[in-house]
Parts: C-alpha cells; sequence; structure tokens
C-alpha cells in the first residue's frame, strides 16, 4: 500500500513508521526545520517496542500538489491540528478532485470527518481515532511516542451497510504493528475519544501536569470526571447517547495511563495554538445548542483564552 501522511508530527511519523517497517509506502507531508530534516538526515522515531531510523520520502504540501497526483496513493492519513483542516482541504481541493482516494482522519474531536465528507463525499470518508498514544517531536527529524497506539476506523457518518470493505485496510494496519479494529459506530467512538480529551487535555495545559498527576489528584480528578460528563451532554446534539458507565470506562482508562503530557500541554509549552476549538469548544457549542451547562469546560477554556499559567516560582502539587 502507498500512503500519504498529511501533517508529519509526533503521531504521524510514528504510523508512517510503523508502515515503512511492513514494507509500505509513505509519503511524510511537513513544513519548516522538521521537513528539512527529514530531507537531509531522515528521521528517526523511537518507541518502546520501535526503534526506527531511516531516510524518507518528505515534501512541503506545495511540493505535494505540484509533483504528485492525488491517485499515486491508495491512502490518504490526515493527522494535522484540527485547526488546520478545512485550510489544507481548501488548498488541496482541485488535488482532492483528481482520484477517489480514500481520506482516513486520525485527528482530536468530531467535526474533521463533517468537513471532509462536504468537500470529497461520505463514500470517500473515513473516520478514526488513534486510542493510548502520545507522540511528540523531541527535535527535527526525530520523535518519540508511547503507548499501544491503537486505531480505530469506520465509514463516515453511521453505521455502514457494508464494512467488510475497511477489513482489508485493517489488516494492513495490524500486520504493521498498528493494533486496528473496525467499528460501524464511528460518530460514537469519535465522543468517547472526546470524553478523555476534553477531561485531560485543556486541564493539563492549564495546570502543567501530566494525565496521572491530573487524574490521581483528588480535586483535580474529580475535575476531569465533571469535565468528561459535560462532554458526553454534549454528545446528544449529535445523536449520540454515552452512559454513565462509558464515562465511567473513559475516566478508567485514562486514570491507567502511563503519565503522559497531553498534546495540548506540550503546544502550550512551545507557544504553539491550543486545539480549544476542536475540543472544549465543541463541548460547550453543543451544550449551549441544548440549553445545557458546561461552566467546568467554560472555565478552564477561558483561563486558558487569558493565558492564565502556574506561577513558576511555586511547586506544583505532587
Amino acid at each position: 500500500m502507498n500512503c500519504l501522511i498529511i501533517g508529519a508530527g509526533g503521531i504521524g511519523c510514528y504510523y508512517g513508521a510503523r508502515l515503512l517497517e511492513a514494507g509500505h509506502g509513505v509519503t511524510f507531508v511537513a513544513r519548516g526545520a522538521h521537513l528539512q530534516a527529514m530531507r537531509q538526515q531522515g528521521l528517526r522515531v523511537e518507541h518502546e517496542t520501535l526503534h526506527f531510523s531511516s531516510a524518507v520520502d518528505a515534501l512541503s504540501l506545495e511540493a505535494l500538489l505540484a509533483e504528485r497526483g492525488c491517485a499515486d496513493y491508495d491512502l490518504i492519513i490526515l493527522t494535522l491540528k484540527s485547526g488546520a483542516t478545512a485550510d489544507w482541504l481548501a488548498q488541496s481541493q482541485r488535488w482532492l478532485a483528481e482520484a477517489q482516494t480514500p481520506l482516513l482522519s486520525l485527528q482530536n474531536g468530531v467535526d474533521n470527518e463533517a468537513l471532509i465528507a462536504a468537500q470529497i463525499g461520505a463514500e470517500r470518508t473515513l473516520g478514526g481515532l488513534a486510542v493510548r498514544i502520545g507522540g511528540h517531536i523531541i527535535a527535527p527529524g526525530y520523535v518519540e511516542a508511547r503507548g499501544p497506539g491503537q486505531v480505530v476506523i469506520g465509514q463516515w457518518p453511521a453505521t455502514a451497510a457494508d464494512d467488510s470493505r475497511l477489513d482489508p485496510l485493517a489488516a494492513t494496519f495490524n500486520g504493521a504493528g498498528i493494533p486496528t479494529r473496525v467499528t460501524p459506530h464511528i460518530r460514537h467512538e469519535l465522543w468517547k475519544k472526546l470524553v478523555i480529551n476534553n477531561g485531560v487535555n485543556p486541564l493539563s495545559a492549564l495546570t502543567g501536569l501530566d494525565t496521572r498527576r491530573l487524574t490521581t489528584d483528588p480535586v483535580l480528578g474529580a475535575t476531569v470526571y465533571r469535565m468528561m460528563q459535560e462532554t458526553a451532554r454534549a454528545a446528544r446534539a449529535d445523536g449520540v447517547e454515552l452512559t454513565p458507565a462509558e464515562v465511567e470506562e473513559m475516566f478508567a482508562l485514562i486514570s491507567s495511563f502511563d503519565a503522559i503530557k497531553s498534546s495540548m500541554l506540550v503546544d502550550r509549552e512551545k507557544g504553539r495554538p491550543l486545539e480549544l476549538e476542536a475540543i472544549s469548544g465543541a463541548v460547550i457549542r453543543r451544550c449551549r445548542a441544548l440549553g445545557e451547562e458546561a461552566p467546568w469546560t467554560e472555565t478552564v477554556e477561558r483561563l486558558l483564552q487569558l493565558d492564565i499559567r502556574p506561577p513558576q516560582w511555586l511547586p506544583l502539587p505532587g
């Protein structure tokens, strides 16, 4: 299989390295110093079960659109930050229309697939989520990742008449060491992930704490749980019913993780834009539409918008 990875950050590079190790073709689209390093020195990915270092095919988006065709690829994997999805779709509109290559979103949030399907059609749109993985660029051309790195995929937007057509893709991923399962309920799975993301991402970015320190703190852990409950209420706006048992399951899952920095915390430390619109914003907007309240999510989001930071001269709890 020949894959194109748009947004070759920590997650995209990890999955790309897995596919390359299994003998598949991979093109990475990146930018800046990271792209320059991959082109000049290759890509290095370190994971507890993967030690990858090799020359790779890496391009800027401009070079991709000018030099390659959409038909050159069997699968496009989108690992951009959610806030960049609309701009990328606009910039790539003509290029994407050249072929019928399916596009798999492995992004945060619950709004990306709708944007993609509106441009290229639902039949080419695959919803997806990366589960139990943390991956970050440590230095240009060098990525570290942790966790099982599971993937869930499904035809957008809901139960498909025949999901068996995704079985070969799942088999390819599984054969590459990427534990993958197909679901007929991808929207439900995306909301379950947002329960975790809204529970820990904004609060970790605000406090500077990793997931383990958040969930084990008696006060902050309770705040995580309340933000998860608000996410479950918001899901009803999309016709998704998340039960109290599922919220409990998601809280237990994130509490069992190794201590990892959330992607939003890493972004804040590096001075990059935060995915607030895709995570907390998605929850707040939908709660308001339903006439529900989301005070915990609203408070944490507002503090982040005001750039409230823990004083560096005070020791953090724990």
